[in-house]
């Protein structure tokens, strides 16, 4: 019989003192590595905070016999010690301080370079971890099974998203888990990235690391054994990885709801103006080349898609369209028909775009709740300062409406589920009428049905306005159809 590793017995489980699971069974065993999927992230992300001790269980129990040895070894030897010194977890609101050993950075910093002093390298990152066992894993062993070795002495202000979640996979790995719990490793990662990610899992296995990961069902990773689908009352079904197929997808009747968002969106215009032209633009920080010689131009209504490998120059493109980089003045390089540096100011470059990215919301200071996030797109600031009318207040109500967030209005962005987050996102930048939408990674953190979701407002969008949209996301199957043009940096 198998060594069992954790193991769940008809737990009702509360987070944040409701209910998320009636009666959860689950019993993982050695050598077993699962894969968890579902129609509800924050389900998902419950049930990995359950075995990790972060939620209540008023009745039945949780067993973790996979600590049962340590604990006892360092309770013997007067050590303070805890099951959690033996799990890694890489949760989708990863963070970074700086070498203040805070969190406060602003949105704006990871386009300034002269920010970055202040701010750990990789290799300074990785080698701050201390772990409470022993174990195999080295600076040189994660950095090369990470391919971090060519980031480790870039500051870590200057990551790419996919750079960063292959940075906290490795902080993982530095702890020497026996237990690695992931929730969505794989948003933020390229085609190529995770494509990858299997032949890293099977490595991590092949180490004595036991692996448990939520995803979606259409991204089973190689070195997943068991695969199991979470609803509200538990463990509904399980199946072993080369059994599992493909659920059903979810239908439901939207027409409501899109004539919701038509009353919300700008009416046509029947324009044909520039809104983005580059001229041989060419961006550089130090000695290292980001963007070269690229032109551009995007015309009003169009919708592009913005691709290109982590790294390749997405996130400084995108700096420069929103008017948070410097080196926008001294480019040929027009918004609006206006060229930069021509005396405008940084709001008026901001007012007619509207930008979604998942990291924005780490952004937004602690007491910003939902409705003041979205209320804060009319003012184009990192949270709402100022009083609004009561029109503003209707207008916040009506997006609150569409995205189904009014139950949460009052309550902080941070404590949102990630889904209920973007769609927060999402509002504060449509709540003014921008001409031109960014959407960076938008959906990143939404489960299956939230994504599909996503993709048909976005379309629908498209289809209702004149809005001028620039889609960036490495998953193909998010691109909705109106996307017709494509810029691909290399």
């Amino acid at each position: 019989m198998s060594e069992t590793l954790l193991s769940i017995h008809s737990a009702q489980v509360l987070t944040k003192g409701k209910q998320v699971f009636e009666s959860l069974d689950f019993n993982w065993t050695k050598g077993q590595n699962w894969a968890i999927i579902g129609s509800s992230g924050a389900e998902m992300t419950a049930f990995i905070e359950t075995i990790r001790g972060n939620s209540v269980i008023p009745t039945g129990e949780i067993i973790r016999p996979f600590a049962r040895e340590y604990t006892e070894q360092k309770t013997q030897s007067g050590e303070i010690n805890s099951f959690r010194d033996l799990i890694a977890y890489v949760s989708q609101r990863y963070e970074i301080r700086n070498k203040s050993n805070q969190q406060n950075f602003y949105f704006q910093q990871r386009f300034n370079s002269s920010e970055s002093s202040d701010t750990a390298s990789v290799r300074e990152y990785l080698s701050e971890v201390k772990a409470k066992v022993a174990g195999p894993w080295t600076l040189e062993k994660v950095s090369e099974l990470l391919h971090l070795e060519n980031l480790l002495d870039k500051s870590l202000l200057l990551l790419s998203n996919g750079e960063t979640r292959r940075l906290a996979l490795g902080l993982g790995l530095m702890r020497q888990p026996k237990i690695y719990l992931m929730d969505q490793p794989m948003t933020g990662l390229d085609v190529k990235s995770r494509a990858e990610f299997g032949e890293i899992l099977k490595v991590m296995i092949s180490k004595g690391v036991q692996v448990l990961l939520t995803t979606s069902a259409n991204e089973i990773p190689e070195g997943i054994t068991h695969v199991a689908k979470l609803s509200s009352g538990g463990i509904g079904k399980t199946w072993l990885a080369e059994d599992f197929h493909l659920t059903a997808k979810h239908e439901q009747n939207l027409s409501y709801y899109w004539g919701l968002l038509d009353s919300l969106l700008p009416k046509r215009a029947n324009e044909n103006t520039e809104v983005i032209r580059l001229d041989n633009l060419n961006i550089k920080y130090e000695e290292k080349q980001i963007l070269k010689n690229l032109n551009w131009e995007v015309r009003s209504g169009e919708c592009w898609l913005l691709k290109g490998s982590n790294g390749s120059g997405k996130s400084t493109l995108i700096s420069l369209l929103i008017g948070e980089n410097p080196q926008a003045y001294s480019q040929n390089f027009w918004l609006f028909g206006r060229k930069r540096g021509t005396g405008e100011s940084i709001w008026d470059v901001k007012r007619p775009t509207g930008f979604v990215a998942p990291e924005l919301s780490r952004f937004f200071p602690t007491n910003q709740t939902c409705r003041k996030v979205i209320l804060s797109g009319l003012f184009d600031t990192m949270g709402l300062f100022k009083k609004v009318t009561a029109e503003q207040e209707a207008l916040a109500d009506s997006w609150m409406k569409l995205f189904q967030l009014e139950s949460f209005a009052n309550i902080p962005i941070n404590r949102l589920s990630l889904e209920n987050q973007r769609w927060t996102l999402l509002a504060r930048a449509l709540i003014k009428q921008p001409k031109l939408l960014i959407l960076d990674e938008a959906s990143q953190g939404m489960d299956e049905f939230q994504r599909r979701l996503f993709k048909d407002t976005v379309q629908q969008i498209c289809e209702r306005s004149e809005m001028t949209l620039v889609y960036v996301s490495h998953y193909s199957e998010d691109v909705p159809d109106a996307v017709g043009k494509v810029l691909e940096l290399g």
